[in-house]
């Protein structure tokens, strides 16, 4: 803990959505004095400004804004274009909350002298041994361990995540009982910069050059020459434009950016080469553990044996073949209901 701050006190990041509204409810009841921050990312964030002051009026608490559009370009926009126009499909959630979200929370709550952050994401943390680790929530449907996998021991430290102990229709129902307009809000489902959900055209808009070639056969053949590999991502069915007689998909997009399809039952992958690797222990995995690993947020996992592991690499061989990895993406490592680490996807092995 940090000498110096209140620990008394608790700093809520409010989004103007439901989750982080009955957090700072669940808060106060458990006697902590409550003040929120909402985080203006970007232009797309004035109405979660206006929303997160509606609800801190509402339960009377103060509400601070921080401005974070600067840090949200560089490590967050940024990245995300570069990755695309590369052939690379990023998770912008998962780079964003060590860089910004939660560095302007710690950072906020710094400036006020307040010793604890909170959110309203669905997961836990508890110290176990001498490290706090992320612990899945009690929702499986609604678990978000995995987008909060490289957060820092001193982000941790400090991190409390009441929402983790609930399921979904028992938030929305405390946020009916508070009168809350949230309880009925729907959840986001789109990235908060680009709500059209229209890649491709942020991405150009902005003025990044993508990588152009064509669109390869599963046989190896010129099928057409694509409008550009940002475009596409791996595992991708849909909008391929193309009538080859049965399900096809996107099997690999090459770094000269080729985009070669492959057909249902060869989107199987017996590995992936991690780069950029965290571990919650802060040391390397034990070549020769078997850990549950999840490709995606919303995937139950699948088990996964270490092959090599260093500050720099994870290599995993998975027990039975996974489908679509795509570079870029993040791989996270369990231990049982725990957070072991994770990385960024730097080729998947076949």
């Amino acid at each position: 803990m940090t000498l110096g701050l209140d620990y008394k006190k608790v700093l809520v990041g409010v989004s103007g959505g439901v989750d982080s509204s009955v957090c700072i409810d669940l808060l106060k009841k458990q006697g902590l004095e409550v003040e929120g921050v909402v985080i203006r990312f970007s232009p797309e964030s004035d109405e979660a400004v206006k929303d997160a002051q509606r609800v801190c009026d509402k339960l009377g608490i103060k509400l601070h804004i921080a401005d974070a559009q600067e840090d949200f370009r560089k490590y967050v926009v940024a990245p995300f274009c570069e990755n695309y126009v590369s052939g690379r499909t990023p998770n912008p959630c998962i780079v964003c909350n060590p860089h910004v979200k939660f560095a302007t929370l710690i950072k906020t709550a710094d400036a006020l002298g307040i010793g604890y952050i909170a959110t309203g994401h669905y997961a836990q943390v508890e110290k176990v041994g001498d490290f706090y680790r992320v612990k899945k929530a009690v929702s499986a449907a609604k678990d978000q361990s995995y987008m909060l996998y490289r957060l820092p021991q001193s982000v941790l430290s400090r991190l409390l995540l009441p929402i983790g102990n609930y399921e979904k229709p028992d938030i929305r129902d405390m946020a009916g009982q508070l009168e809350l307009f949230t309880a009925d809000k729907p959840d986001s489902q789109e990235i908060c910069f680009i709500p059209d959900g229209n890649y491709g055209d942020f991405i150009k808009n902005l003025g990044y050059k993508t990588k152009y070639g064509w669109l390869m056969s599963p046989e190896g053949k010129r099928i057409r020459r694509h409008e550009g590999v940002h475009n596409f991502t791996v595992g991708q069915r849909k909008g391929l434009g193309v009538a080859l007689g049965k399900p096809a998909f996107v099997k690999e997009i090459t770094d000269k950016g080729d985009v070669l399809l492959g057909y249902a039952g060869e989107e199987f992958f017996t590995g992936v080469e991690l780069s950029a690797p965290v571990y919650t222990e802060e040391k390397p995995l034990t070549a020769g553990d078997v850990f549950t690993v999840k490709i995606r947020s919303a995937a139950k996992g699948d088990e996964a044996k270490v092959i090599y592991s260093d500050s720099e690499k994870t290599v995993l061989e998975f027990i039975q073949p996974v489908r679509a990895a795509a570079r870029g993406q993040s791989v996270v490592i369990y231990d049982g209901r725990y957070v072991a680490g994770g990385g960024f996807i730097e080729k998947a092995i076949r």
